[in-house]
């Protein structure tokens, strides 16, 4: 699970009656949950948000307002050149002779810029005004590489490296309070809470939401859920007692939606695979009312080295289910899908120029989308740099002309209502004035 995370393990292996019970009770401490503010779930352990400390006695305006922000991150830096063509750009032709989309294959966006034909999901969504695209997009710090990059975007400090917490956790800090909270307030997919969402606030991760089990107390129930409900009647800790038995009710309610039984609105078909699911549980979870307002997941496989491939290919396989997958969620969110902001990023683009192996190297700008019922989409945003060798970023890529701690700050102030843009991206000077306002 990583030093950063408690992972907690099947119950299958924790033995049974009083001495499972004993084994839970003494590997999971209230230390341990403390930690950095963030929880596991993995396949049929139980979220027990109580272990956290109680700054989150409060809800915030977003979930009153019903408003929610979904983060997407591709890991191994996608080609932003292939995902959004600017195919009127002559050297964009000369620099990529075999992976190059064709002008035929593309679909058009505004006369400049086309949609790789893999991301056929994606073209009614910007037709219809709910898909705003941000190119020349990414980080002014210009490491190349993967591990850095991705910390770097996550903790929204680029070329800083000591930063514990996650920008998306102090986005959440940093929006006004009134009310109480929801124990899943912030959700990420998987099977640890990600860089991004670490940090003071409690974030929890899914794993899988059809394995999701949790059985009180009693004979019947796992030794991991006696344990933690043992642990709360036990304790005169204020901490456990704050939020203890609210979480224990949240958790009964995520499976009185009958989690595994789930079924999309009608016409919806998610693209089989990790990615896909992950968004259909986080309609899922957004749809029974549980009081999300952050969500994350990620997809990998955009580390295209060699046989990228243009119109088909490795890379057209990977958008085909990125786009399919992400159009699926706004057609099952349905109504709800007005309040919600989904935003995706990548570490890094790649550079401009193939490679002798019919593929892309490490870069630097790259695409963003933005889809919402908020958003002003139908639009390619951002400062157009140009693919003249001249105008490359170290005679090799696209530069960046919009920090993408900009886009990310857009959409945390305008969703979850997050104003105080220094604590959540510091030193950036990230500010309303600097807003591209696509939402």
């Amino acid at each position: 699970m990583g030093n950063r995370n408690l992972g907690l393990m099947d119950e299958s292996n924790w033995g049974c009656d009083m001495h499972g019970r004993d084994l839970a009770r003494r590997a999971i401490s209230r230390r341990g949950f403390m930690k950095n503010g963030a929880l596991a779930l993995v396949g049929t352990s139980v979220i027990p948000a109580f272990l956290m400390k109680s700054v989150m006695a409060e809800a915030t305006t977003a979930a009153a307002n019903g408003k929610k922000l979904v983060v997407l991150f591709q890991r191994g830096a996608a080609d932003g050149l292939n995902i959004v063509v600017p195919y009127q750009e002559k050297n964009y032709y000369a620099m990529r002779p075999t992976i190059a989309i064709q002008q035929k294959d593309v679909l058009d966006l505004n006369g400049f810029f086309g949609l790789h034909p893999a991301m056929a999901a994606f073209k009614p969504l910007y037709d219809g005004g709910h898909l705003a695209i941000i190119h020349a997009a990414g980080s002014p710090d210009s490491t190349r590489s993967h591990f850095d990059a991705q910390d770097y975007m996550e903790s929204g400090t680029p070329g800083v490296k000591a930063t514990q917490d996650g920008w998306l956790n102090r986005a959440l800090a940093a929006g006004p309070v009134e009310g109480k909270p929801s124990a899943f307030r912030a959700v990420a997919l998987g099977t640890q809470v990600p860089r991004t969402l670490q940090g003071k606030l409690p974030a929890i991760a899914v794993n899988n939401l059809e394995d999701f089990s949790v059985g009180g107390k009693g004979p019947q129930a796992s030794p991991i859920s006696n344990a933690f409900q043992a642990m709360y009647d036990e304790s005169t800790d204020a901490v456990l007692h704050g939020t203890g038995q609210e979480t224990f009710e949240a958790v009964k309610m995520l499976k009185a939606s009958d989690p595994a039984h789930y079924r999309p609105a009608a016409g919806v078909v998610y693209p089989a695979g990790p990615f896909g699911n992950s968004l259909k549980q986080i309609a899922q979870l957004m749809k029974a009312n549980l009081g999300v307002e952050a969500a994350f997941s990620d997809i990998g496989g955009w580390d295209t080295h060699q046989n990228q491939g243009n119109s088909t290919g490795q890379l057209a396989n990977r958008l085909k289910e990125f786009s399919e997958s992400i159009a699926a969620f706004w057609k099952d969110m349905g109504q709800d899908a007005d309040n919600i902001t989904l935003v995706t990023m990548s570490e890094f683009g790649r550079t401009a120029r193939q490679n002798g192996t019919g593929g892309t190297d490490h870069g630097h700008a790259n695409v963003m989308f933005v889809l919402g019922g908020k958003v002003k989409g139908g639009k390619v945003y951002g400062k157009w740099p140009g693919l003249s060798n001249d105008q490359l970023n170290e005679g090799r890529d696209l530069a960046v002309t919009t920090d993408f701690r900009n886009v990310l700050g857009e959409a945390a102030f305008k969703t979850l209502g997050s104003k105080n843009l220094e604590a959540v991206f510091p030193g950036s000077q990230v500010r309303q004035e600097t807003f591209l306002n696509f939402i």
